[in-house]
């Protein structure tokens, strides 16, 4: 049996279902064999996308996503959607085709050192020497992959180790240690049990370890408040009483009002970036904090002095809900409910230009509560953090880590195939867009049914942003003079789309874009001049935010 043949059955026999790629001469054998198999390829126009489009799927089905390159050009391309995938914990499987072995090192046509490219981005890498490797390697890519805290792996596959044939392979399991320290447990729940104004930080692992309905009950039995990170939300509904949204750079006024008065922060699940915690030095000056994360190595990482317990967030979580007594919080909890009713402010912005806050006020009254959001990274996308209301089943998927600008359409696309009848909506600005655009096209050749909104300004909005009140508004090289006609762009790739210039239109475009029988884009020009406020830059600490119009600026003076 060829090698290729062998990769193909074993990517099968472990649940994949869809590939996503581009073919190219060191991979044409793997092509030739799918043909024949049942795999889902989707043809992608550029291979960074083809890896956001596995991310985008592995994010929304919890299981791997498969992406596929030819050597050289193709396997380079590929690496910041790995990288991308790496900063956010999601179970990629990156396959890329390399010269022959015989001709590896010699600089041979389309020859990428792939294997040592793929290092610093990868939780696992391998180089194929042989046919007999392959069956062992890509089953244990995808229990590396997706054990532990998840992470994407890469292969690299000599053009002959998949076009030769062999009869001898075997396949063993991997054991993949779970390493797992509670030796702080008595600790924690001391520190549990004797704290006053308890707020629990919930990040991207706790969302990956499905823990949601469990902190809640931790949340609900303990008397504390849930803020999330950018990459936490959609944890745990943002409906529910207990939980007061997103915190960090652009967080919400009653999120960093917790996190400031606590006496105690129970953080599941994130490695406290520096879009969270701003400056580090004083974000948890004072406070006891109780880390729990899967990955060990991040506990006391950027965050000293903390009760750490590794392991897996809902794991954790079980063994501590028993061991927790009841307290009367209740004056905190006034206080944090004070807090939040205050936080629920008017964003149903009616003057002209249009308003980003417009647009989401109508993503949340229009859109069904089974969508799942993708975002390009800039304002849009923190707008969409502050803003939009994670309720129901509905899911938030964006580029927290490496903040990849491009990654929302072939995000959507991904998890649009992996959730079927979901409602799939990728909001944008006009700059990332441009970046992976043509895969519009791809959305139209398959049939998935997309819907971007498109936040368009002409301008790169957040850096714009940034030299307005950082750099003496010194505007220089973010504003575009020439922006593509995105309808017209649409229509010629076989899709649909509106314009979108007033609020009075953006209701009905939202509904018409919903209906679309074809992928559609809802093209709407904002107000270059509205800015993504309140803003706590990473080097500052709470005294240095920009509140903007946003109203917590007066109860802070």
């Amino acid at each position: 049996m060829k090698g290729a043949r062998l990769l193909v059955n074993t990517l099968e026999e472990r649940g994949a279902k869809v590939v996503f790629g581009i073919p190219g001469g060191t991979n044409l054998p793997l092509y030739d064999e799918m043909r024949e198999s049942n795999l889902t390829h989707i043809l992608a126009r550029h291979e960074c996308s083809a890896a956001h489009m596995a991310d985008g799927y592995a994010r929304a089905s919890g299981r791997i996503g498969t992406c596929l390159g030819t050597s050289g050009p193709g396997a380079t391309n590929m690496i910041t959607g790995i990288c991308t995938a790496y900063m956010d914990s999601s179970p990629v499987l990156c396959l890329t085709g390399q010269v022959s072995t015989k001709l590896v090192g010699n600089d041979a046509f389309q020859e990428a050192d792939v294997f040592d490219l793929m290092i610093h981005v990868t939780k696992w890498n391998f180089r194929v020497r042989s046919p007999e490797e392959i069956p062992q390697v890509i089953s244990s890519s995808i229990t590396l992959a997706t054990s532990g805290r998840y992470g994407p792996v890469a292969v690299d596959l000599p053009t002959d180790t998949i076009s030769s044939e062999t009869e001898d392979y075997t396949i063993s399991e991997i054991n993949v240690e779970m390493h797992t320290d509670l030796s702080d447990l008595g600790r924690a729940v001391y520190v549990l049990n004797s704290c006053s104004r308890p707020v629990i930080l919930a990040g991207g692992g706790a969302k990956w370890s499905g823990c949601g309905p469990l902190l809640l009950q931790f949340a609900e039995k303990l008397g504390a408040p849930v803020v999330t990170t950018v990459m936490g939300k959609g944890t745990v509904p943002e409906d529910h009483c207990l939980v007061l949204g997103t915190t960090g750079m652009h967080g919400r006024g009653s999120s960093a009002l917790a996190l400031r008065e606590a006496d105690t922060i129970i953080a599941i699940g994130t490695r406290f970036s520096d879009r969270t915690t701003g400056k580090t030095g004083s974000f948890a000056a004072g406070k006891r904090v109780i880390h729990i994360d899967i990955d060990a190595a991040e506990i006391g990482k950027n965050l000293k002095d903390v009760v750490g317990l590794s392991g897996d967030c809902g794991a954790v979580i079980s063994l501590l809900l028993p061991l927790i007594k009841g307290r009367d919080r209740s004056e905190w909890l006034a206080k944090i409910s004070t807090a939040r009713e205050f936080c629920k402010c008017d964003y149903n912005l009616l003057d002209a230009p249009l308003k980003p806050q417009k647009i989401i006020y109508e993503m949340n009254r229009v859109l069904p509560d089974d969508t799942i959001l993708t975002t390009d990274v800039g304002q849009h996308q923190m707008f969409a953090a502050h803003f939009f209301e994670i309720r129901g089943r509905r899911r938030f998927i964006t580029s927290g880590g490496l903040g990849t600008m491009g990654f929302g359409l072939p995000a959507a696309i991904g998890a649009k195939i992996a959730s079927g009848n979901s409602t799939v909506v990728c909001l944008a600005g006009d700059g990332g867009f441009q970046m992976t655009m043509a895969e519009f096209a791809t959305a139209v050749e398959n049939n998935i049914k997309v819907l971007v909104v498109i936040m368009n300004n002409s301008s790169l909005g957040m850096v714009r942003q940034f030299q307005k009140h950082f750099y003496g508004n010194n505007i220089f090289a973010v504003d575009y003079s020439r922006t593509p006609d995105f309808v017209k762009f649409a229509e010629a790739m076989g899709g649909d789309g509106v314009i979108v210039e007033r609020q009075s239109e953006v209701e009905e475009a939202l509904k018409r874009g919903l209906k679309s029988e074809v992928p559609f884009i809802a093209d709407m020009r904002v107000d270059i001049n509205e800015d993504c406020l309140p803003m706590k830059p990473p080097w500052a600490d709470a005294n240095g935010t920009i509140y903007g119009r946003c109203k917590w600026r007066d109860v802070i003076a």
